[in-house]
């Protein structure tokens, strides 16, 4: 489940929670008051993790990487279909009044596209990533309409808890390595 470069899991544990900040705060539009307190906190936590991963990334930025002249434009064009994908959808699904699918959408968009990431940087854990937030993405909306749930708090919760799991793994797995 780790990476060869410790620059490389630290900067995963930036992204990740980073990302994890900004799912907590997708479902804060309309969680249940219960749920207000767990996500406040996992904000917080992914925002320390993103904090910590990217101070160690920045202190081993001049170490091994992964990303070479073969990886990195390979990995700036998945991420461009990613956001031209995910973009478009979101734009149709607001285009036929469906907005509560947005978030599933994007998500199931990460997902997807953390798939060929995985394989490009070849860091094992983002593999498990992809596919629990696949799985979010794809049970969210009958998950919340069975418990009479936003959709929005559904899908940010599951994707931000597993964005803040990878955070602190990879997080974790510098350290070790540092």
């Amino acid at each position: 489940m780790i990476t060869e470069h410790v620059r490389d899991a630290a900067a995963t544990a930036f992204v990740f929670g980073f990302f994890a900040t900004s799912w907590f705060g997708w479902a804060q539009e309309a969680p249940p008051k219960a749920w207000r307190p767990v996500l406040i906190a996992g904000s917080v936590l992914a925002l320390l993790t993103a904090t910590a991963g990217g101070l160690l990334a920045w202190s081993h930025w001049s170490d091994g990487t992964a990303f070479d002249a073969d990886t990195s434009p390979t990995f700036g064009v998945v991420v461009g279909i990613e956001f031209g994908v995910a973009a478009a959808g979101a734009g149709l699904l607001a285009l036929l009044r469906r907005r509560e699918l947005i978030a599933p959408w994007i998500a199931l968009v990460v997902g997807v596209h953390l798939f060929p990431v995985a394989a490009l940087i070849d860091y094992p854990l983002i593999h498990l990533v992809a596919g629990l937030v696949t799985v979010v993405a794809i049970a969210a909306v009958p998950v919340a309409r069975a418990r009479a749930v936003a959709v929005s708090a559904v899908v940010g919760l599951g994707t931000g808890v597993v964005l803040l799991g990878a955070a602190v793994t990879s997080l974790l797995i510098a350290l070790i390595a540092y």
